[in-house]
C-alpha cells in the first residue's frame, strides 16, 4: 500500500480549478517549499496521547489516521479495542472513517515520520481508573464469565480481565463450562494497576446479600461442613455460621464427634451475627422440645 499522507488527504478533497503559479513572481519556489515541509520536525514519541481523525481503512486489519505527522498514523486492529476480539470483526468495527478519537503513541517515528497509534492504550488506563475508585467504595456489581480454567474463571470487568477463583464460585462447586456467558454477582478482592492484577469474589457479593436478609430468631435448613472440638461449622444460605457446643443441647455434650458429623442436615436458630464481619452464631438447643432431643435425634 502506498503511504496516504495528509497532503494526499487535502488533494483528494480539493475540487476546484487548478491555477498555475508563476514560480519568478512569488518568495518560494515549490523546491524551497517541498524542502520546508521535508525540513519540519515531527517530535512523537512512544507515550505521547493525541487526538486524530480516521482518514481511511487499509484493509480490514488496520486502519490510517491523520495525526499532524508528514505520513498518516497506523491502528492495528489488535490495538483499537479493549474488548477480546470476536470471530470475523475488523477494523470497520471499532472507528469509523471521518471521526475523531484520543490515540497513544505506541512506537516512535519511523524515518518516513509514521508512528502506530492505540485506542486500547486509553482504555486501559481509563478501565483501572474507574476500578481504582470503585474498590474504594467496595461495590456489589456483575460481570460476565468470559471462560473457565482450572483455577477458577475469568470474568470481563470494564473490558479487563479478572480472576474468579474457584473457591469464591458460590454452589457450583468451582467453574464449569456451563457459566461461560452468565453474569453474577461479584465484589473485588484485589485492584492492583501495577502488579496487573485484577481478582473478585462471588462469595462475597452473595454473602453480603444474604447477611442483608438475616434477623436474630430466623431459623435455617442447614449442613454441617465441619466439626472441631468447640463445635460445628454450618453452611446456610451460602454462609457458613457457628454452632457452639454450649448451644447444641441443653444437656451436656459429652462426644461431639459421635453426634454431630460433616455432611449431616441440620436445623438451626440465628442468635447472633455480625453483618460487617459476616459471622452468624448459630443455636440448636433453643429449637429443641425436650431438653436432650438434640443428643438422641440431632436430624
Amino acid at each position: 500500500n502506498e503511504e496516504y499522507t495528509r497532503f494526499d488527504k487535502y488533494k483528494s478533497k480539493y475540487m476546484g480549478r487548478y491555477n498555475s503559479v508563476d514560480q519568478s513572481k512569488t518568495d518560494m519556489s515549490y523546491a524551497d517549499f517541498g524542502a520546508l515541509v521535508t525540513a519540519q520536525e515531527y517530535s512523537f514519541k512512544n507515550g505521547d496521547i493525541l487526538t486524530g481523525t480516521v482518514v481511511q481503512y487499509d484493509g480490514p486489519q488496520k486502519a490510517l489516521v491523520e495525526v499532524g505527522a508528514k505520513t498518516a498514523a497506523v491502528l492495528p486492529l489488535r490495538e483499537a479495542t479493549i474488548s477480546p476480539l470476536g470471530d470475523g470483526e475488523t477494523i470497520s468495527s471499532f472507528v469509523d472513517v471521518g471521526e475523531q478519537y484520543e490515540f497513544q503513541i505506541v512506537s516512535d517515528s519511523r524515518d518516513d515520520g509514521q508512528v502506530t497509534v492505540s485506542i486500547k492504550k486509553i482504555m486501559y488506563a481509563k478501565a483501572w481508573q474507574k476500578l481504582s475508585e470503585q474498590y474504594a467504595d467496595d461495590p456489589v456489581f456483575e460481570a460476565e464469565i468470559f471462560q473457565v480454567n482450572r483455577g477458577g474463571a475469568i470474568v470481563l470487568v470494564e473490558g479487563l480481565r479478572a480472576f474468579l477463583p474457584g473457591s469464591h464460585i458460590m454452589g457450583t462447586g468451582g467453574a464449569s463450562e456451563a457459566m461461560v456467558g452468565k453474569r453474577i454477582p461479584l465484589k473485588f478482592l484485589e485492584v492492583n494497576e501495577a502488579a496487573n492484577k485484577l481478582v473478585v469474589s462471588n462469595r462475597r457479593a452473595v454473602i453480603e446479600h444474604s447477611m442483608a436478609s438475616i434477623k436474630r430468631g430466623d431459623v435455617y435448613d442447614g449442613i454441617i461442613t465441619a466439626v472441631k472440638p468447640y463445635g460445628a461449622f454450618v453452611e446456610i444460605m451460602g454462609m457458613s455460621g457457628l454452632l457452639h457446643i454450649s448451644q447444641i443441647s441443653y444437656d451436656r455434650v459429652e462426644n461431639l464427634e459421635a453426634t454431630l458429623a460433616a455432611g449431616m442436615a441440620i436445623k438451626c436458630m440465628v442468635i447472633d451475627h455480625d453483618k460487617a464481619a459476616g459471622r452468624i452464631a448459630l443455636s440448636t438447643k433453643t429449637l429443641e422440645p425436650e431438653p436432650g432431643d438434640m443428643l438422641r435425634d440431632p436430624e
